[in-house]
Formats: structure tokens, sequence, C-alpha cells
């Protein structure tokens, strides 16, 4: 499901995709807040937003990620980077070991596909965020 987001807009910092994942979130029915959603923003190579798509919407805490479905819109679109976000229902914003090893499943499959993962984002309904790549880990 493609997403409208102010397109264009540049983004330069984790905080501005957490704020706007949050006020997505947000807009959501209150029931499906309490499921994990999985998006994906596709970035020019100036960092402005060409697209968001949610990926997938799962279960109370999980969400299937498949890097099949993550990239297939970045390769149709041309998209030169990408940025996957989801949220934590739970309120906790510290990765699983299961978002680690989705987050370099990821990681590789952007590389083999020459489509950069810039960050790996957790977010809650509290405004909260961790930042795989504020974090070192990208």
């Amino acid at each position: 499901m493609l997403l409208k987001v102010e397109k264009k807009s540049k983004v330069t910092s984790s905080k501005d995709v957490a704020k706007i994942f949050s006020d997505i979130l947000a807009a959501e029915d209150e029931i499906d807040r309490d499921k994990e959603h999985f998006w994906v923003a596709g970035l020019s190579n100036a960092n402005r937003v060409v697209y968001v798509e949610l990926v997938t919407l799962g279960l109370l805490n999980q969400t299937l990620i498949a890097p099949r479905e993550v990239f297939r819109l970045a390769v149709m679109k041309g998209v030169a980077r990408i940025m996957a976000v989801h949220n934590h229902p739970s309120g906790t914003v510290r990765p699983s070991p299961e978002d680690v090893s989705a987050m370099k499943t990821l990681k590789n499959a952007g590389t083999i596909l020459g489509i950069k993962l810039l960050d790996f984002i957790i977010i809650t309904d509290g405004n909260a965020y961790w930042s795989a790549s504020d974090d070192g880990q990208l």
C-alpha cells in the first residue's frame, strides 16, 4: 500500500524519518496501531522522498519481512536508497534478535541490488525511536 507523504521532501536525519512514520502510525485506526507495521521509504540520490510504502502489516509482536517485498518497489521506481521503518507496539525501541537479523539481510540484499539501506528505524507509539545508523550498526 503506497502512502501519501510530502513528496520530494528531503530527509536529513533519523529524527525526520521517525517523525514522518510516527505521524503515519498515529493516523492509523486505533486497532491497527497495536500491530507491527513495516514501511519502506524510497529516496533519490539527494535523499528526497520518492515513495513511502507499507510493505507488511503484522501481528501484535511480529511481522514478516522478505527482501523481495522490501525492494520490489525500489527496483521498479529506480531509487538509489531506502530507509526501513517498523514499529514496536510493546513500546520497546531496542531491536530484537530478529530485527538485527532482518536488518543484516536487507543490507546484504540492497548491496547486491545496488540500493543502499540508509537506516533501519524502530518507532513506538510514544514518539520514541531507535536508529541503526545512529547506533553505528549500519
